[in-house]
């Protein structure tokens, strides 16, 4: 942690830190909390500088388009490209992560039903950022969905089959290339997305039952808005799923991107940790299929 205050004093020496403490929810950014008032992120690989300066871009250019609170970068560093050098800092957005338990918690069918429409009006407006303009805005590199879905599934047979059961491997490949020689493509609009909606990034305050902020746009940029939903589906279940699917305008129509890409995110985590030797990100996303 010093070393990160020291490189953060580095560049800004007036800034004034009283106290500090590490968050380690992060997965691909070491998180430092300064002041109990400000989040520094520090990318831990390579890769997440790229992410790190794009998303930086993203939040800037999204800050008036989107309702709920984003974090505003107000500090960055991008002069030495090294992890452990590169860094972003913005202002604390107050609230904890909504988990799963936590909604199950809420009682009320229409507190539940208002968090619902908060997520989907927030997926409404960033997801009515057409990937055209951002990519001519921000110089942004589309993604083909399902160019991506081909490249994960020769990674995942390259890199992951060696450490899965026959079994698992075969419905695996019946998965993917059911999925990728149908239909699902055929109505796709490739849009801003912000690419990592899990638990960990929605902020939410239980005292008011209202989404206060979300968070940690890195997987952010231009591809299919269905992929958003995945992140929601996976982290609070069928029910509340399907009630911010019936809110979004014409969800029926992603609906079975979403269960794919849903079903993809453990054997994402496991190459994940297989490409940046995070063994524990690999043995979580493994676990299921040894």
């Amino acid at each position: 942690m010093n070393k990160f205050i020291e490189i953060i004093k580095g560049v800004y020496p007036d800034i004034y830190i009283e106290d500090y403490y590490l968050n380690d929810i992060g997965q691909n950014n070491d998180v430092l909390i300064v002041n109990k008032s400000l989040v520094f992120r520090f990318p831990k690989y390579k890769n997440g500088i790229i992410q790190l300066r794009r998303e930086t871009e993203i939040l800037k250019y999204i800050k008036g388009i989107v309702s709920t609170p984003i974090p505003n970068p107000i500090y960055h560093s991008f002069e030495e490209l090294e992890p452990g050098k590169v860094f972003t800092g913005y202002n604390l957005i107050e609230g904890v992560p909504l988990w799963k338990e936590s909604l199950t918690g809420v009682k009320s069918v229409e507190l539940v039903k208002g968090l619902a429409k908060q997520l989907v009006s927030f997926l409404v407006g960033l997801h009515s950022i057409s990937g055209e303009k951002v990519s001519r805005d921000l110089n942004l590199k589309v993604r083909n969905p399902r160019e991506e879905m081909y490249n994960l599934y020769d990674k995942i047979q390259n890199k992951l089959f060696p450490f899965i059961r026959k079994d698992a491997q075969k419905e695996i490949s019946l998965s993917f290339e059911t999925f990728l020689k149908g239909e699902a493509f055929s109505n796709l609009g490739i849009t801003l997305l912000h690419g990592d909606l899990g638990a960990s990034n929605i902020l939410w305050n239980p005292e008011t039952s209202m989404i206060s902020g979300i968070i940690d746009f890195g997987g952010s940029g231009l591809g299919d808005p269905a992929y958003d939903f995945a992140g929601i589906l996976s982290s609070y279940g069928e029910d509340f799923f399907n009630m911010c699917i019936n809110l979004y305008p014409k969800g029926t129509e992603i609906f079975e991107r979403v269960k794919f890409y849903k079903s993809t995110f453990a054997l994402q985590e496991a190459l994940h940790g297989f490409e940046n030797n995070d063994r524990q990100a690999f043995e979580n996303g493994i676990k299921d299929y040894r």
